[in-house]
């Protein structure tokens, strides 16, 4: 409801819903994901990617492939009602207490890629994959031989302007390498204090925001771009917001922040 409620204020119209009360919207009971559906079409908005845990940080190469199917399979209904064409994934990071070779890693994101695809290609959704944790989130090459090897029109990107700078890449240099597969934009931004990064407001990084906005825009870029502060709150490290008054502050002001910079480089 404090989200549906900052959008409104924002004034726009779209949202990107990950979990409601700790629990991702694949996993809600069909209850409560009943009752999500009626508060956001209620309010008028409309969901632009459901923010899944698809072969996410936390499911590495080695777990049970049929967690990822299984929720699959149960957002593509959820999906068509909400008349939603994207849902995020990865691609399954390493494990960690026993690393896979990498070419037996690779095989297998691979094939586990292309049954995911085909499901949702047959459903009439798109998967798309964040430069995240996961075999093609190492770097651009990763991510275009993935995409190259499945080959599928259901498997697209989203590209996420402040993960490089956590993954030790050049975040203009990712973009520019995958910029014609990227269908979505989640917009993060990163400075550098003492030698740590501290997120910040987009466009005051090291995350090339402005640059890849612009770059996008000038070429007739027409996705989306959802923002992800990382201010307040920081879901997948269980972070919450210490003051929700002060958080719903900062992501308007995070969205307002957007619209300027937007405005500044397109000059409307």
């Amino acid at each position: 409801e404090v989200q549906i409620k900052a959008q409104k204020e924002l004034g726009w119209n779209h949202i990107e819903i990950r979990n409601v009360d700790g629990v991702n919207l694949t996993d809600l009971p069909e209850e409560k994901f009943e009752r999500v559906y009626e508060a956001v079409t209620g309010a008028g908005l409309e969901v632009s990617c459901f923010a899944s845990q698809l072969a996410n940080w936390a499911r590495p190469i080695s777990g049970d492939f049929d967690v990822d199917r299984a929720e699959l399979e149960r957002a593509i209904p959820r999906m068509q009602k909400f008349g939603t064409r994207f849902i995020r994934c990865m691609s399954w990071p390493n494990d960690k207490d026993d690393p896979w070779p990498e070419e037996k890693w690779k095989e297998e994101v691979i094939r586990r890629m292309r049954l995911l695809a085909e499901t949702a290609e047959s459903a009439g959704v798109i998967l798309v994959h964040e430069n995240c944790d996961g075999w093609a989130g190492q770097g651009a090459q990763h991510t275009l031989e993935l995409l190259k090897a499945v080959g599928s029109s259901a498997l697209k990107l989203v590209f996420d302007t402040g993960n490089p700078a956590h993954h030790d890449q050049d975040g203009w240099e990712f973009y520019r390498a995958v910029k014609d597969h990227i269908v979505y934009i989640h917009i993060k931004d990163y400075k550098r204090v003492n030698g740590e990064l501290s997120a910040c407001f987009p466009g005051e990084g090291v995350g090339y925001v402005s640059e890849i906005v612009k770059d996008l825009l000038d070429g007739g870029y027409d996705g989306g771009f959802s923002i992800e502060p990382h201010l307040a709150a920081v879901v997948h490290l269980g972070k919450e917001a210490s003051d929700p008054e002060e958080a719903y502050k900062l992501y308007v002001e995070y969205g307002r922040r957007l619209e300027a910079l937007v405005a500044e480089l397109t000059g409307k």
